[in-house]
């Protein structure tokens, strides 16, 4: 199996202290292409969420065998309650199912669960079975954060971020002097979360799709061909392995880039 054989060879690496990648800290992943996979099939829409569930619960499982600290994904957007109702109302039975198959796992993982988005517009029995799974999974010391963004939309994450600091300016608890970009972070979501090195959408689509328009301003960005039931473990260490042929420059010149790199490994030797 070629996935066994990647992950073989990278955890012998990464004992030996000679990793051939960088595993990424925070990785973000836009799930697209369950109904275009079904329908290429022709089966039902719904089928192709089944399928994109189980790649959810391996891709999960993987990232934090690998050594993922964060994972996002991209669960369902504020665009999507614009989809057929009967759709919608199948999409929200289908996670708690999910929820109820994936929570000992997830404990025994060491995985926290975390949730974000206007959750208020999720149904109660969703809502319900999110906080059950969120205190199940909760530990100080997690291998692992998984955030499901759900009624998630990244305008509206900007929106409610500006309304509560502008409610803390009207209340003297903050100055428009102290406003900076570290200090508006701590109106997001989950300010606590690093930017996502590395945004990964699937279903081949060059678009961020309203997701996280904050904090992937300097992610790398690869578009996977596979539609999300296809994205396999193999695909995403495949992944990982193109963003570490990548140079992260942030805005400095490559030659700034590897003389900083070089003079980093001098102090480690």
């Amino acid at each position: 199996m070629k996935w066994l054989r990647q992950r073989k060879a990278f955890s012998a690496s990464k004992s030996e202290g000679t990793a051939v990648f960088k595993v990424p800290k925070h990785i973000a992943i836009i799930m697209d292409g369950n109904g275009r996979w079904a329908q290429l099939r022709n089966e039902p829409r719904i089928q192709g969420h089944h399928e994109g569930a189980k790649r959810v619960d391996e891709i999960v499982t993987e990232c934090a065998e690998l050594g993922v600290k964060f994972l996002t994904l991209y669960t369902f957007s504020t665009e999507n309650w614009n989809r057929p109702k009967s759709e919608v109302n199948l999409l929200m039975r289908l996670l708690v199912q999910n929820l109820k198959m994936m929570d000992k796992k997830l404990v025994k993982n060491g995985i926290k669960l975390e949730t974000q988005g206007t959750l208020e517009r999720l149904p109660e029995f969703v809502r319900k079975e999110l906080n059950r799974v969120m205190k199940l999974t909760d530990t100080p010391t997690p291998k692992m954060i998984l955030s499901l963004a759900l009624s998630y939309g990244g305008r509206q994450e900007i929106l409610d971020a500006a309304k509560k600091l502008f409610s803390d300016v009207q209340d003297k608890k903050l100055s428009l002097d102290e406003l900076t970009e570290e200090t508006f972070r701590n109106y997001l979501y989950h300010p606590y979360f690093p930017d996502p090195d590395l945004l990964i959408r699937t279903g081949g689509d060059s678009r961020v799709s309203n997701f996280l328009l904050w904090q992937v301003a300097y992610s790398e960005i690869l578009v996977r061909q596979e539609f999300w039931p296809e994205f396999t473990a193999s695909c995403l260490i495949e992944s990982i392995d193109q963003f570490n042929q990548r140079e992260r420059r942030f805005g400095k010149t490559s030659a700034q880039v590897q003389s900083e790199s070089a003079a980093t490994e001098i102090e480690l030797v």
